[in-house]
């Protein structure tokens, strides 16, 4: 029989500042460590190359991370002019060079708002971690295999462009849906002004309602309560009968809004996510996860 489980005991979500040259699993062991706590995930991978927000789920929060994953996410990062590789940022090999005119900001700027802003189409990178037939796309690159990718759709809400006091290369600061590649978006804009490019030093800066400003490296991250994880929710406060019949996944009656809802029991923790159900017969609101009683995070 193999071992079974330690069932978790700490819970809480780190907002952490990933450094760079490390993966995002990388980090997920790091508090797998410091925590003493299996039950680990993150929401949303950054490149070993890219630093910023990866925001990390200890325990019963991990339930939550689907909220976190789906929302908005900013960066920013700088597009070299002139040189494309094959990861399509400054990791990959060189596989064309280009003459190209010096292009301001400004004219860049131009090419991007006709283009690269709103709804658009992607095709993901090879080295993304998407799934054709069942394989990585980055586990096939690295066999130098290359397949036909469909594209996929994405919002791209903001990316502004400035000059740099480098020639060939311009900053770029982006806010988009998840799912979205900057480093395609560079690559894009290369091509679109004539030539080629790729992305280097790319920084996430926000993840939600999760920014830079409150993350920390992996040693020092603190780790919060499970609630944030749902910090971007309609917040619904239960009283006593309605926590009970929560604790049970029971539908109740819709809120004001869309949803889904954050719903909070009377001691004032979190104790479930509830949605609108989607059946055109169903006026009702439906468990979408329903959180364990655990207490403020340690």
């Amino acid at each position: 029989m193999g071992r079974r489980k330690r069932p978790a005991t700490t819970h809480g979500i780190a907002i952490v500042d990933k450094p760079a040259g490390v993966t995002s699993h990388d980090v997920v062991a790091m508090l797998r460590r410091r925590f003493d706590e299996r039950q680990v995930g993150h929401g949303g991978t950054l490149d070993p190359s890219a630093t910023g927000v990866l925001v990390v789920a200890v325990g019963n929060a991990t339930k939550l991370l689907r909220f976190v994953e789906k929302t908005t996410k900013a960066y920013v990062g700088e597009i070299v002019l002139g040189v494309e590789t094959d990861s399509l940022d400054a990791d990959g090999e060189v596989t064309a060079t280009h003459h190209m005119a010096p292009v301001s900001a400004r004219d860049a700027q131009d090419v991007v708002d006709a283009n690269l802003v709103g709804d658009i189409e992607q095709i993901p990178p090879m080295v993304s971690a998407i799934k054709i037939d069942g394989r990585r796309l980055h586990e096939l690159a690295r066999e130098g295999i290359e397949v036909d990718r469909p594209p996929r759709p994405v919002t791209v809400r903001s990316f502004t462009v400035l000059d740099t006091d480098e020639d060939g290369v311009l900053l770029a600061a982006v806010e988009c849906s998840a799912g979205t590649y900057v480093r395609t978006l560079a690559a894009d804009l290369g091509h679109l002004l004539g030539g080629g490019a790729h992305l280097r030093n790319l920084r996430r800066t926000a993840v939600g309602r999760f920014t830079i400003g409150e993350a920390a490296p992996p040693d020092e991250c603190v780790l919060l309560g499970v609630a944030e994880a749902v910090r971007g929710l309609d917040r619904v406060d239960l009283d006593q009968p309605a926590a009970r019949l929560v604790a049970d996944g029971r539908p109740l009656p819709c809120w004001d809004g869309d949803g889904p809802w954050a719903l909070f029991r009377p001691d004032g923790a979190l104790a479930a996510v509830y949605e609108r159900d989607p059946r055109p017969d169903r006026d009702a609101a439906r468990a979408l996860v329903v959180v364990p009683g655990t207490g403020p995070a340690r």
